[in-house]
């Protein structure tokens, strides 16, 4: 598995080339490589190309490194991979120089190329999709050479399943339910289940105390917090476009058992404004009427005859919305106990060439001291895999699970918000019904 940073260089450019073509580094320079330009005199020609096109920006070059798991590649193979790489994203365009260092215990490659296109005299465009370009093409690479990729299987679980930017005291405080992050998802589901539309949504927001900044991405602050947070860095069900879907979703799936309808009863004889006012009175009397009628029709739809078949309809619904509470706590407990297991398997991956290495050279005591914390690692993961699982779980099947269970959730999500509707409603029918009737229904 070969992993690629790309960052600018804006000074010192023949320092940075110095450094990697270092003799020590690159076996006496049999592993150093250049395109259009000589090694000792790389950064003069580099300005010169710069110079001839005109340009006027601070970048001089850009420097791509390319790592590869210790024991998984020769120094060979990996500057070949290097030529490789660089022919795929530079198209014999721009002047380079490759070097692949071999004094650490993990061999990588540096390569500085000019900022400058010498074929158009345009500067290099480095931003999310040249960046995706390079590594794809040296995952690419690694794959045809027999070499470990990034999983992609990890990489879209993180999309859906790790909220992106949290710092440990985030993480911290959000398995207490204290993070402010943690409680703006709260806050945003509370107001989608509640929103016909973006508007109102919005407006809901607003009305809870939240700044909503307008932009390529809409973005929320709450009162005490300097900073406003993008909804799309805290999942990827909190991106604008998803926000509407949901929405959306939500007031198409409003199925409520009880549709409200029913209001209060109001007190008249208690009430002072319909003891002062004949005409309140008059209208609260009709309201009642009007109120009681709802109420009956809905229990009569039901076949319930007496209060004590309203009572036993209102707990077994009680008990229905908390048996809905329960499949959720379970399918939560479910898919944080996969999520620690991809985190493991990933672990066991990402560290496995180390201890790998380490194995095969015990003696080697300066690999050990250096990569002693991976080694660590993923002795951990692998003891705590091995207490469930007679083989390494596959992170296909683990997403895809994990995908299940979230459609289980949402769906159970769903019924549970409907049922609190519900509950509302029927406590409120019954609290009417006494207050009103006082007494037990007849056939």
């Amino acid at each position: 598995m070969a992993i690629t940073k790309i960052h600018p260089i804006k000074s010192t450019l023949n320092l940075a080339i110095d450094y990697i073509t270092k003799s020590e580094k690159t076996d006496e320079k049999i592993l150093v490589s250049t395109h259009k330009c000589h090694e000792p005199t790389t950064h003069t020609q580099f300005l010169r190309t710069r110079n001839d096109a005109g340009t006027k920006g601070t970048v001089l070059a850009r420097h791509l490194i390319q790592s590869f798991l210790p024991g998984e590649t020769s120094p060979e193979l990996a500057h070949q991979i290097g030529m490789e790489l660089c022919k795929k994203i530079l198209k014999g365009e721009y002047e380079f120089v490759l070097s692949t260092h071999v004094d650490k215990g993990h061999i990588h490659n540096h390569i500085i190329f000019n900022n400058v296109n010498m074929v158009t005299g345009r500067c290099y465009q480095s931003n999310k999709k040249s960046y995706h370009q390079i590594r794809y093409q040296s995952d690419k690479l690694c794959k045809e050479n027999s070499l470990s990729v990034i999983d992609e299987f990890y990489e879209n679980y993180k999309k859906k399943y790790k909220t992106n930017g949290k710092s440990w005291y985030e993480n911290e405080q959000a398995k207490h339910g204290t993070s402010w992050k943690s409680r703006l998802q709260f806050d945003i589901d509370r107001m989608i289940n509640q929103s016909e539309d973006l508007d109102e949504f919005l407006k809901k927001m607003d009305e809870l105390g939240y700044e909503i900044k307008y932009g390529k991405h809409i973005a929320f602050k709450p009162k005490d917090k300097a900073r406003f947070t993008r909804t799309k860095t805290i999942g990827e069900d909190y991106t604008e476009e998803r926000l509407k879907e949901r929405i959306t979703e939500n007031a198409n799936q409003k199925t409520f058992t009880v549709k409200k309808r029913v209001g209060n009863i109001i007190d008249i004889k208690n009430n002072e404004k319909a003891q002062s006012s004949k005409r309140y009175e008059f209208w609260a009397t009709k309201h009642n009427l009007h109120t009681m009628a709802e109420s009956v029709i809905y229990i009569r739809e039901h076949g319930i005859k007496s209060v004590k078949q309203l009572d036993e309809y209102i707990q077994k619904a009680a008990d229905e919305r908390q048996n809905i509470q329960e499949k959720i706590k379970a399918i939560n407990k479910e898919m944080q106990k996969l999520s620690t297991t991809m985190e493991q398997v990933h672990t066991v991956k990402k560290h496995r060439a180390y201890y790998k290495e380490y194995k095969a050279n015990p003696s080697h005591k300066e690999f050990f001291e250096e990569y002693k914390a991976q080694i660590a690692l993923y002795k951990n993961a692998l003891s705590e895999l091995k207490k469930s699982y007679s083989m390494l779980p596959n992170s296909k099947d683990i997403l895809a699970e994990l995908d299940k269970l979230q459609e289980k959730k949402n769906t159970l999500m769903q019924e549970y918000s409907s049922s609190k509707s519900n509950m509302k409603e029927l406590y409120q029918i019954r609290k009417n019904y006494e207050k009103y009737m006082g007494k037990e229904m007849e056939r």
